[in-house]
């Protein structure tokens, strides 16, 4: 088969797995999870069912996907943001504002919130997202003079759990004071 002949197969099915991920999130988030439909997805998407059905057994399944790809655009955000050099404390910092403000910005309290924040899915984004910090913390304890009492996931741990609260703050001063609180956490203590 050419080349040119199978990138355009991978293209057209990649558009067409990111269009019903995309229409099925703005479906829920407008109707609500038990009123949109497999029928629903693929009138609104513009394919047929069937085609529909060769991608995705049904809606949850959808929605995880649509979770997975929002997760790993969030992870290379990330990692563009800690790519962009500085010290190891500049880097660890610049990932947490960051990490805090999708937090702040993401939508909570919605059906579409709930669907996709359960699951296996969610423990396996978790893991990542744990990994890139202790990463971050890793090199910032032995540069950066953070505490080394503490392991380096439990660090990470922390750092994830406390800037969850962003999710409830009204601003996004507020959620750069909660990113100082938490990096004073990290210092050790005298």
């Amino acid at each position: 088969m050419p080349k040119l002949w199978t990138d355009t197969i991978q293209e057209h099915r990649r558009a067409v797995r990111d269009a019903t991920l995309d229409t099925t999130a703005a479906l829920v988030a407008e109707r609500g999870l038990a009123s949109v439909t497999m029928s629903q997805i693929a009138a609104e998407t513009g394919i047929g069912r069937a085609t529909l059905y060769k991608y995705f057994p049904d809606v949850e399944a959808i929605l995880t996907a649509w979770h997975e790809r929002q997760v790993a655009r969030h992870l290379g955000q990330l990692a563009t943001i800690r790519d962009q050099g500085g010290s190891a404390g500049e880097r660890l910092e610049s990932a947490l504002t960051a990490y805090a403000i999708i937090t702040y910005n993401r939508p909570h309290g919605t059906e579409l919130a709930a669907a996709v924040h359960r699951g296996e899915h969610l423990a396996k984004a978790q893991q990542q997202l744990l990994g890139f910090f202790e990463d971050l913390i890793v090199d910032a304890v032995k540069t950066a003079g953070l505490r080394n009492d503490v392991p380096p996931t439990e660090l990470a741990s922390y750092c994830l759990h406390a800037l969850q609260a962003a999710s409830s703050l009204p601003s996004e001063a507020a959620v750069r004071r909660l990113v100082m609180v938490t990096l004073a956490g990290l210092r050790p203590s005298c």
